[in-house]
């Protein structure tokens, strides 16, 4: 495949001198965009938009012919995984996605299985070699997977939750039935997240976006140790190239060190963490992502600035950095303040360095 034309981002990811800080946003492809809300009506519904390499490469692309980002993120979904386990996920109008057959009895479990990528995960993987081919070395490609914690949630509970009440029946009742479904989930992350990188894609993001909702020692024996495992067993060179793998936990602050271990090259930071003492606690052991509030995206343009401002003195000089949001951009996100915020990082981080 072409050659990368702008490599910041991977060279940020692992501590290599940059000339300023590399910036994308999770769900920088989403609805807060025009473009993509047209694409997806033709689509006609957000699973069939996942399901089409075309569609998915389209979207893919769309924010970065908007602003000089510096990564692309395959457009998909966390949830593909226990969908090819036959689980049944749909999109409920106004309830989010939600699975037919919920995993609950011990039964359930045993019934569950890691899904071949280059079988039932084929239309994703298509879409990785799809969009690379698009991106013709723009910038990196970014694959990723939920991790196996942040799956069972959505298996156990069948959509998403407030209280976590099922996953955490089965943990503080039956912890080994739970550790049975993080240990396929496991592998099943691990698979394919391989197959992206296989298939195309030159980093790599485990999401846990419920790791935060569990307790001090159980985070480190539900979640993190399960990542650890998916860490343990990627594919860590393709093409010459280190690629690097990313460990996002919302609501992480408190593991950091304990993240930083894992053997993950970037841990991603929400916003209630000050990046200035997540570096302090890290040090050189593996570069940061982050961490703007995504809602200062409704503030006025020099709030956006002044934000960004605080966030890159705060991490300070030299590299590591990777600037992003703390969660997802909203849907409700005028794409001009995106904009800015790309400019800003770009601009102010050239000037500090």
């Amino acid at each position: 495949m072409t050659s990368l034309k702008n490599d910041t981002f991977l060279r940020a990811l692992l501590k290599e001198p940059v000339d300023y800080t590399p910036v994308w946003m999770m769900r920088q492809a989403g609805r807060y965009l025009p473009e993509y809300r047209a694409t997806r009506a033709r689509a006609g519904d957000f699973l069939s938009l996942c399901k089409s390499p075309e569609l998915a490469t389209e979207v893919t692309l769309q924010p970065l012919d908007r602003f000089p980002l510096d990564a692309a993120i395959l457009f998909s979904d966390i949830l593909t995984v226990p969908d090819a386990m036959g689980l049944g996920l749909y999109f409920a109008e106004g309830e989010g996605p939600r699975f037919e057959r919920p995993v609950r009895t011990e039964s359930d479990v045993e019934a569950l299985f890691a899904p071949d990528p280059s079988d039932k995960l084929r239309y994703v993987l298509d879409a990785v070699t799809s969009i690379r081919r698009a991106l013709d070395g723009r910038v990196p490609l970014i694959g990723f997977s939920g991790s196996p914690f942040t799956l069972a949630c959505y298996m156990i509970e069948g959509g998403g939750s407030a209280d976590f009440r099922h996953v955490k029946a089965m943990l503080y009742s039956r912890p080994e039935l739970l550790h049975k479904v993080l240990e396929v989930n496991a592998r099943a992350v691990t698979a394919y997240l391989n197959a992206q990188i296989e298939a195309g894609a030159q980093a790599v993001q485990i999401f846990d976006t419920w790791g935060g909702a569990l307790s001090h020692d159980a985070y480190k024996i539900f979640s993190l140790a399960y990542m650890k495992r998916i860490v343990d067993g990627l594919i860590r060179e393709k093409d010459g190239r280190r690629v690097p793998c990313i460990v996002f936990t919302k609501g992480g602050g408190q593991w950091l060190e304990a993240i930083a271990d894992s053997g993950a090259d970037a841990i991603g930071l929400d916003w209630t963490t000050d990046i200035a003492e997540a570096r302090r606690r890290v040090g050189d052991r593996v570069a940061l992502q982050g961490n703007l509030d995504p809602n200062v995206l409704f503030g006025s343009p020099d709030g956006i600035r002044q934000e960004v401002r605080r966030i890159l003195a705060a991490y300070g000089q030299g590299s590591g950095h990777v600037f992003n949001l703390g969660h997802g951009i909203s849907q409700f996100v005028d794409p001009e303040h995106a904009g800015v915020l790309v400019e800003a990082v770009h601009g102010l981080s050239r000037r500090a360095g």
